[in-house]
């Protein structure tokens, strides 16, 4: 799937090699050359992953990196460090900052991408276009279909994001201002009661599989997406929803 990222890189040729690469791969990009304007998109809009330089005009990436991991706002946002200093003490310098991982210039596209793929797996898993299974319940992000038993459930596009959510963060309890922020985007002004509308949507499509028990409200807190609950699934009394797997 298309995951928004951020490239933060003032050497021109080098930011455009990363962006053509980046959006022949079919992710969104935006592009800065300098810390400000980087910090100005990012409260415009969090990217769901800032690629960082460590060498830029004013402040620089790594100080840039620890301001991102300061704020609450951009706490969990996954950033790769770009960087042309290959030395162990550096590396260090540059993961201690809070960076999820570290590419030494110059590096070939494929390792770029790769490395993407598997920081958005672990940090950002609703980003991908991994296949998630719970069950009798499989999620395709891809050719956007869920199915129970091989029925397929028809959902909208918010109910979809939201499951989408939801089974990529099992057993965590999110309340309503976090759904709103990764499900609607943080720069999008509705009520949290809005959310609540938008479950109950859920649940009702997934009420004839018996899965709709898999999406919990947890008073006061939020909801979690329990797969060791039991689910119903269709033409079957009762079906105990394995451990979620995911597959490309």
């Amino acid at each position: 799937m298309a995951a928004q990222i951020l490239v933060v890189e003032d050497e021109l040729a080098i930011q455009e090699l990363i962006v053509v690469n980046l959006v022949r791969a079919g992710h969104l990009v935006q592009r800065a050359a300098d810390a400000q304007a980087a910090q100005n998109m990012v409260h415009a809009a969090l990217p769901d992953l800032i690629l960082l330089d460590w060498m830029l005009p004013g402040m620089s990436g790594i100080d840039l990196a620890r301001r991102f991991r300061a704020e609450p706002y951009t706490r969990d946002v996954p950033i790769i460090m770009l960087t042309a200093r290959s030395e162990e003490r550096d590396k260090i310098a540059g993961l201690e900052t809070g960076a999820d991982d570290y590419i030494t210039k110059p590096f070939s596209p494929r390792e770029l991408l790769a490395r993407i793929t598997a920081v958005l797996r672990r940090r950002a898993p609703q980003t991908t276009a991994d296949v998630i299974e719970a069950g009798s319940m499989r999620l395709d992000p891809v050719s956007h279909r869920v199915t129970v038993v091989d029925a397929e459930v028809a959902l909208g596009p918010t109910e979809f994001r939201l499951l989408h959510f939801l089974m990529t963060h099992t057993e965590r309890v999110h309340s309503r201002a976090q759904l709103l922020n990764q499900v609607w985007g943080d720069h999008v002004f509705v009520e949290e009661r809005t959310v609540d509308v938008h479950i109950r949507r859920l649940r009702a499509a997934l009420e004839a599989s018996g899965c709709d028990i898999l999406i919990q409200t947890v008073r006061g807190s939020g909801y979690r997406f329990s797969p060791g609950a039991r689910c119903a699934a269709r033409d079957q009394l009762a079906n105990v929803c394995a451990p979620l797997r995911s597959s490309s």
